[in-house]
């Protein structure tokens, strides 16, 4: 299909500068970005009438079948939440509930311009078909740990997922060090030297959990990574919120991204990562994640975008500190390099046609004094009105064009009343 975008506001994310004019797209990829051209043969023509049109944000750490416990196990202390309420759950999921409770992810991820997103769960197959079946873009992260999969395992879904499908691709990773003995990383560390590839986990999300490795190992969990040389090819944590100086030059000198998820730290009260002090440091590759919707409980990027700058500033005791820009960058431009994706990253003639539609004529855009900052202080879901993965319109004005949401509520009330009573 080739879609032609005009009279449209344009953020490529290359730099901070709004241009106008248009934007086509031929297939799965963009073919043009510039002034004025109705070259013709188009198989559609939407005027966007002064609208926005930019990357997709990136969720760049989610578990997006956990929709099935949003609001079930909230106001609880961290482990009372992990290990009595959502783990004995997630035990009873089905291929049907995997399937289902993505779908559902996957509208709230679109009604938020959000494209891809980077996933850790488990019975994967049901995953990616829900992803596949609704053309919606997902990279796959491993998820062994002591309660389940073996390194084997993690090596065959490296190989089978990351040749499935277009849409579909996988990194190598694991749950956390807490929950995954010594033998099963070492193997992981063999398995990225092997595969000569990136690796990602959960990492430093809590206090507690940091003390417990030094505890183990007499170290932090990022210099015990390190030490068992999974990360020399790089990769990235997962919230890292209590990253100490020896962490953080690690992750420098690595090149790991740190994905930073700051609903989910406040709601479980893990902390707030000190992103200024990494910048200050050298730490330049940076992502933003939802987390699951068990611990945030909302998938929308604005809300992550406005806390990822306002803990900062409330941190660093500095108004002007991580500005605007910076984390809309992290939220396109980052995430989609954090997490592989380099055809996603911005919008560019040759890229992929991941991107998102911003009505900027509603009272919380008006007036217009700097469109980037608009987006992060002030945007919402309210102002998407179109969504577009690999060139397909996926959701416009309110409309999914490829899942039903009375089916997919349907089924998902009835599998949440069978696994959660």
């Amino acid at each position: 299909m080739k879609l032609r975008f005009y009279n449209a506001k344009i953020l490529t994310m290359q730099d901070d500068k709004v241009i106008s004019g248009e934007v086509h797209t031929d297939g799965d990829r963009i073919s043009y970005i510039g002034g004025e051209n109705n070259c013709g043969g188009f198989d559609r023509e939407i005027d966007l009438s002064g609208k926005l049109i930019l990357p997709g944000f990136k969720n760049a750490h989610t578990h997006s079948a956990m929709t099935f416990l949003r609001s079930f196990a909230d106001d609880l202390p961290l482990n009372d939440w992990l290990y009595n309420a959502v783990f004995p759950h997630e035990a009873k999921l089905t291929e049907e509930a995997i399937y289902v409770f993505t779908k559902l992810a996957n509208m709230e991820y679109l009604a938020s311009g959000i494209t891809s997103s980077f996933d850790m769960y488990f019975k994967l197959d049901s995953y990616a078909k829900a992803n596949i079946d609704m053309g919606y873009r997902t990279v796959l992260c491993g998820s062994i740990n002591d309660f389940g999969g073996t390194v084997d395992g993690i090596e065959e879904e490296y190989n089978k997922f990351n040749s499935l499908h277009p849409l579909i691709s996988y990194q190598l990773g694991f749950h956390a060090e807490y929950t995954t003995k010594r033998e099963t990383l070492e193997g992981m560390a063999k398995l990225s030297q092997k595969y000569k590839a990136p690796m990602y986990t959960h990492n430093s999300e809590t206090q507690n959990e940091v003390e417990g490795c030094k505890e183990r190992y007499g170290m932090t969990p990022t210099q015990l990574f390190d030490k068992l040389g999974m990360l020399e090819y790089g990769g990235g944590g997962f919230h890292c919120v209590w990253f100490d100086e020896q962490d953080m030059q690690i992750a420098k000198d690595k090149g790991l991204w740190i994905v930073t998820n700051p609903s989910s730290n406040l709601k479980l009260a893990s902390g707030i990562a000190p992103l200024c002090e990494m910048k200050r440091r050298g730490i330049d590759r940076m992502a933003i994640g939802t987390d699951g919707a068990a611990s945030n409980n909302c998938l929308d990027m604005f809300r992550e975008m406005f806390l990822v700058t306002a803990l900062q500033k409330y941190r660093e005791n500095d108004a002007a500190a991580f500005p605007a820009f910076d984390v809309l960058r992290m939220a396109c431009t980052g995430g989609a390099l954090a997490m592989g994706l380099t055809d996603c990253d911005v919008l560019a003639p040759g890229k992929k046609a991941d991107m998102a539609v911003i009505d900027l004529m509603q009272p919380n855009m008006q007036p217009i004094h700097n469109i980037p900052k608009n987006l992060v202080y002030s945007g919402t879901k309210q102002n998407i009105v179109m969504t577009v993965v690999d060139g397909k319109i996926l959701y416009e004005n309110g409309i999914f064009t490829t899942v039903d949401p009375q089916e997919v509520y349907s089924r998902a009330e009835k599998l949440v009343r069978e696994i959660c009573g």
